[in-house]
């Protein structure tokens, strides 16, 4: 692939220098032909699709990589997020982090409720056989078969298909592919862009090849802003797509009007906000549309819940299913709009 050069006085990388100055990952064209597979099987069976982008990316400081910076998360609503978007009946293509949480195996990570709390030994009465079985801990036992039950049926049904990047470059470039081939879908698709995306990077042009070498005193690395690749993505590479970013902030009072201006900078259609202390119980919705308070001409509707709700199983409520109701009613809206369009 002919590499384009950056012009060093460009203080920005817009998305067509970007792409013409860094390498692809090396597993692209394999990734996309699975995801064409994966988009024409559910334009054929007229399912609706959605993308969810989940954790955190890298930013590598090596060619040879030893140290990198990483912009973390867990993808705790990226995947709790998933299984909701599947309950709701749509197809999901989900982009994470690699070793970040996953839809269905997050109810068992290695930090809470790990996997083998859920396991026990039965040894064979009989003493002649040192054999030994296992089995699942009766008090375990209803929560785990629901979840193993759900899981084997979204893959005999092929509802999930996964992808892995690392940095953000990886990232980028799947994005990018990813959305070019979901446009065939037209207004049947949706973004749910929760990955927490890295703001600076390291040009490839720019790294050292080998390991940083330490014992020379302060290091000091200049790093390039990474593209805003939203507007390309609603203009160019999917523009029937129904697109949902999100905004976190610290301080509540920022946390409208940075989801605003993103709104008008972008032109998408959504801009989830979260608080960072309060994401588990609270969000806004910020859009262009005529629901919810306007002002402005944007509309801003909130989402709470109490941290003691529970949902109709008895067990804690996840506001990520109050997110995914509200979304798949709005994206619904936008596919009836253009079918009411089409009569006129």
């Amino acid at each position: 692939m002919a590499m384009a050069t950056l012009d060093p006085e460009q203080s920005l990388f817009s998305a067509g220098s970007y792409f013409g100055t860094q390498p692809p990952p090396p597993t692209l064209d394999q990734d996309i032909a699975s995801v064409r597979s994966f988009a024409h099987r559910q334009r054929d069976l007229g399912r609706k699709v959605v993308l969810v982008t989940s954790g955190g990316t890298t930013v590598p400081l090596e060619l040879n990589v030893v140290r990198f910076l990483d912009n973390f998360s867990a993808g705790t609503r990226g995947a709790t997020s998933a299984e909701y978007f599947l309950k709701a009946g749509y197809a999901v293509i989900f982009m994470h982090r690699q070793f970040s949480l996953q839809p269905f195996s997050r109810h068992y990570s290695h930090s809470t409720n790990p996997f083998l709390d859920f396991l026990e030994i039965e040894h064979n009465p009989d003493k002649s056989s040192n054999s030994s079985n296992i089995a699942v801990t009766p008090s375990k036992r209803d929560k785990l078969l629901e979840v193993l039950t759900t899981y084997k049926s979204v893959q005999q049904s092929g509802l999930l298909h996964t992808l892995t990047f690392v940095t953000v470059n990886d990232y980028l470039w799947l994005l990018r592919a990813v959305s070019q081939e979901l446009s065939i879908l037209g207004r049947s698709v949706l973004y749910y862009l929760a990955a927490a995306v890295s703001d600076f990077f390291l040009p490839r042009q720019k790294m050292s090849e080998h390991k940083i070498q330490s014992g020379k005193g302060s290091l000091l690395i200049e790093m390039d802003q990474v593209p805003k690749i939203l507007k390309p993505l609603v203009d160019e590479w999917t523009p029937d797509g129904f697109i949902v970013s999100f905004k976190l902030e610290t301080d509540p009072a920022l946390l409208v009007p940075k989801a605003q201006a993103a709104l008008e900078r972008y032109g998408h259609h959504l801009v989830i906000g979260n608080n960072l202390h309060r994401r588990k119980y609270e969000v806004v919705f910020v859009s262009r549309d005529h629901q919810g308070s306007a002002a402005s001409g944007v509309a801003i509707t909130w989402l709470r819940i109490s941290p003691a709700a529970v949902d109709a199983r008895g067990r804690a409520k996840e506001i990520e299913e109050d997110i995914v109701a509200e979304l798949a009613k709005r994206h619904q809206a936008w596919i009836d709009d253009l079918l009411q369009q089409s009569f006129e």
